[in-house]
């Protein structure tokens, strides 16, 4: 198998993912605002609510607007959850709460790296190929990666807020080959969504890998199986 010049990488549940799981922390934030919830409602309200949404890009933004439209949109994500879960009566200040859930998903502390992540990043740049990263995240994602001391691996990031569009839309992998001066066939993507990592990846030209973090029941395509530009244990 040719070596890829470029490899792409998403960011959330591929390179790291949520401790515990956000129910968990909206919960225990939520209950210095002295709102109880379980998590185990809010995860279920999460995920509807987050579904719903539609996807985090503001082409008609100034740049000096976009932090701003990545807040608003988070915000009503969180509103949404909590109104969902019955318990919105329940704070006093939701914008203070919001502002402080904001923050803190800013950081590295609610996030983990998974086990295989660091061997890979290593192997791949050991070998000179070229890495970046291609999400759907917003502009919190370069304080997390710097939190988590992810940042010196890529030459390149790629997100759906800057880049005004989203996976799996085709000009967000053109956007980030660009930055490489990398031909589509030259490189590879890989994540955890087979719609917007793997099926994405490929609609525009680039060779999709998807990679099951979660063990879902979720049908692998059975026609690119995970490689490695060179095989070796704990590969990505």
């Amino acid at each position: 198998m040719e070596r890829p010049k470029v490899i792409f990488l998403d960011a959330v549940g591929t390179l790291f993912g949520v401790k515990g799981s956000v129910g968990q922390i909206y919960s225990q934030i939520a209950k210095e605002f002295d709102v109880e919830v379980s998590a185990e409602i809010l995860d279920t309200a999460f995920k509807q609510s987050f579904a719903a949404s539609p996807p985090p890009i503001f082409p008609d933004a100034h740049l000096d607007d976009l932090s701003q439209r990545e807040f608003d949109w988070w915000q009503k994500i969180v509103y949404n959850t909590f109104e969902s879960a019955g318990v919105m009566s329940g704070f006093s200040d939701f914008s203070s709460f919001f502002s402080e859930l904001y923050i803190h998903f800013g950081t590295g502390e609610p996030w983990f790296i998974y086990p295989d992540v660091l061997s890979s990043l290593n192997h791949w740049r050991e070998q000179g190929i070229q890495l970046g990263v291609v999400s759907n995240f917003d502009s919190r994602l370069f304080s997390v990666l710097q939190g988590l001391e992810l940042s010196n691996y890529f030459t390149s990031i790629t997100i759906s807020t800057q880049a005004g569009v989203a996976k799996p839309d085709p000009q967000i992998f053109a956007l980030a080959l660009a930055k490489h001066h990398c031909p589509p066939q030259a490189a590879w993507h890989i994540g955890d969504s087979v719609k917007e990592d793997y099926q994405g990846a490929k609609a525009a030209g680039l060779r999709g890998i998807w990679i099951n973090r979660q063990k879902v029941s979720e049908e692998k395509p059975e026609s690119d199986p995970i490689p490695s530009p060179d095989p070796g244990e704990g590969e990505i």
